[in-house]
């Protein structure tokens, strides 16, 4: 086999995903990479027969060298070519001496030597540059601040204030430790991560996306204004095995976008249905954009219980988006997509349904109890024993290769930003400045949970802003979610608060990377796309809120408490999502929008979905039946436009 036929693409800096071709000798020199990184996932990860400390520092190693050959590659600047080679060997070079050093790194505590020292400096300056190719400038910042805290907090008066720590100090917990670039959220990037990545990637390559896509026209084609309906769902079920936002528009919106112009969606709305439905992936199981494997490992909870609790509300935002996407169909007038329906779902299961097995049997092995590396090596195993049954699907040695480097293209940002956010994680715990931080939240909102709530959110926003999905829960776990425990909060409530504001930059300007990779296929505005987009997706924005009144949406609580939580959430969801359409049938008087709102914000009452209190069970009756009532005399009364009597399939 010959590696320097596989050229390989890599992302460029700040261009959001838009990526170029690597030359012959650089690409083949990253598949080899990947490879390296393949089997060792598999060998320690799956088997377990290689140190944590040793496997991470091996990893890492191995996908920083590809990032930087890579970066180094595409480079335009002589300098930074030159940089970026010269860092290579530096990046690799800690990976080998813990693996040759490590019995004797046990022995001695982790307490740095000379060497240790130039091989940290050479670490960071190897990181810092392929955090800067691969995410940009915001955590290089962040780096750098905790750092300097680091070194410099002796010049600090007061609390936040201690004695500094030296180069020593500092490569022993960030290097030499599991507590920095070599922590728990790098054992997850290889314990959960990359498989998971490179399951999806399999799946992508016998043709389970496809798959997807064709499901989703069959389901909902035929339907008023199919295309939206066909792209929202297409693209949140290729969500749940691929868990990028934008990736997934690059992905399905060449095919959907196009389409959705087509049907008389606007350019701006076509991107923002698109945007909004490929953000969904990073809230559903089982990947989630990394964030599953990262919080079952920081709050010490089984993962499958974690997806478990990422499903209804997860699902509860596809329906909202769904439903939007109809109604804005039926505003315009829309007619649905001729080409689909039952037959082609018919068709498209009866011939290749099968490539959906991998998926059944990862979740069959999930409800089973097998661990989930465990269960994503099986599913991988079925995916290959799957691949030579159809032509398209087939494919050899050479095939298998562009899996294992496509896989690390892909989590090479995510890795990148697990190692910086080590870095600053590793200050924090170093300084003790994490806790102080949640403490300062604390004490600003008082006695108030809502507004402890409030200046949470707004953190978590703000630091999520130009972060990947996976280092903005990062830091957001060790700042932000203590203080909202404190509250007596449950973990999971406060880490599943966090996180969905941490990841809905996506939709949101200024940094909104989703709804900007929609726009610059659909033609449209960056910020039109990116404002219709939040609009569509304002679950995003309410779900967390309801976490904290009904923990039942998280299957917390009694049977009772779960199916209360669901239902009223449903209702209030819709009714909301009706309300800012401002469409049922026909279009909606302001003040039936204003009623239709208040009814579904009473249903969503601030209070436990048991509560039996005077104001608890009004307010929930008046909302309940507002909304009953302002949608049946709308379905009795109002009048339905000639252009969308389109009868569904």
């Amino acid at each position: 086999m010959d590696l320097s036929s596989i050229p390989g693409r890599l992302a460029l800096p700040g261009a959001g995903d838009a990526r170029r071709p690597l030359p012959r000798i650089a690409g083949a020199l990253v598949a080899l990479l990947a490879v390296i990184a393949t089997w060792l996932v598999i060998e320690g990860a799956y088997f377990g027969t290689i140190t944590a400390h040793v496997l991470r520092a091996l990893f890492f190693s191995a996908v920083a060298a590809a990032g930087l050959i890579g970066a180094g590659a595409l480079a335009e600047a002589r300098w930074l070519r030159a940089l970026c080679w010269v860092l290579v060997p530096l990046a690799v070079l800690p990976g080998l001496a813990i693996q040759a050093e490590y019995t004797d790194i046990v022995m001695r505590g982790a307490m740095s030597t000379p060497p240790d020292l130039w091989r940290f400096a050479g670490l960071m300056a190897a990181l810092y540059v392929l955090v800067q190719r691969q995410i940009g400038w915001p955590l290089i910042l962040l780096m750098s601040v905790a750092l300097a805290y680091a070194w410099f907090g002796y010049l600090i008066p007061g609390r936040y204030g201690h004695g500094g720590y030296g180069l020593d100090r500092l490569s022993s917990t960030l290097m030499l430790s599991t507590e920095g670039v070599y922590g728990v959220p790098m054992g997850v990037a290889v314990e959960y991560i990359f498989l998971f990545s490179l399951l999806g990637n399999l799946l992508m390559r016998v043709g389970t996306g496809e798959v997807f896509v064709d499901i989703a026209r069959g389901l909902t084609g035929r339907t008023r204004g199919g295309p939206g309906l066909s792209a929202a769902l297409s693209s949140a079920l290729l969500g749940t095995i691929n868990g990028s936002a934008v990736a997934n528009v690059v992905t399905t919106g060449t095919f959907t976008i196009p389409l959705m112009k087509r049907a008389g969606y606007s350019a701006n709305l076509a991107g923002a249905i698109e945007a909004a439905a490929s953000s969904a992936g990073q809230i559903l199981p089982p990947v989630m954009g990394a964030a599953a494997f990262l919080m079952a490992e920081i709050i010490g909870m089984p993962y499958s219980q974690i997806a478990l609790a990422a499903l209804v509300p997860g699902l509860l935002y596809v329906l909202a988006l769904m439903v939007a996407v109809w109604l804005e169909a039926g505003r315009l007038g829309l007619e649905p997509d001729r080409e689909a329906g039952f037959a082609l779902l018919r068709e498209t299961l009866a011939r290749r349904g099968y490539l959906l097995l991998p998926l059944v049997a990862l979740v069959g092995f999930l409800i089973a109890g097998f661990t989930p590396t465990r269960a994503a090596v099986l599913a991988i195993i079925a995916g290959l024993l799957l691949s030579p049954w159809r032509k398209d699907s087939r494919f050899g040695p050479v095939g298998a290769v562009l899996i294992c480097r496509d896989t690390l293209l892909a989590v090479l940002p995510i890795v990148a930003a697990v190692a910086a956010a080590g870095v600053v994680i590793g200050v924090l715990n170093l300084t003790g400045l994490g806790l102080m931080l949640s403490g300062l939240i604390v004490d600003l909102g008082g006695s108030s949970i809502w507004a402890i709530l409030g200046l949470t959110a707004i953190v978590a926003f703000l630091l999520g802003m130009g972060l990947p999905t996976s280092a903005s829960y990062l830091l957001l776990a060790v700042l932000v979610a203590p203080a909202l425990t404190r509250l007596g909060l449950p973990p999971i409530v406060a880490h599943m608060f966090i996180f969905y504001f941490g990841l809905v930059s996506a939709i949101t300007p200024p940094v909104a990377l989703a709804a900007y990779a929609a726009a610059s296929i659909s033609g449209g505005s960056a910020n039109g796309t990116a404002v219709e987009s939040i609009r569509l997706g304002f679950v995003k924005l309410l779900v967390p809120f309801l976490f904290v009144t009904m923990p039942g949406l998280l299957m917390l609580g009694s049977l009772p408490e779960i199916v209360l939580a669901i239902l009223f959430a449903t209702i209030g969801t819709v009714a909301l999502t009706i309300a800012m359409a401002g469409w049922f049938r026909s279009p909606m008087a302001p003040l039936e929008r204003l009623g239709l709102a208040a009814g579904a914000l009473l249903t969503l009452w601030p209070a436990a979905v048991t509560a039996t209190d005077p104001v608890t069970l009004a307010a929930r009756a008046i909302g309940l039946g507002a909304v009953a009532l302002l949608l049946i005399r709308r379905g009795r009364h109002a009048p339905r436009p000639a252009a969308t009597l389109s009868e569904a399939n």
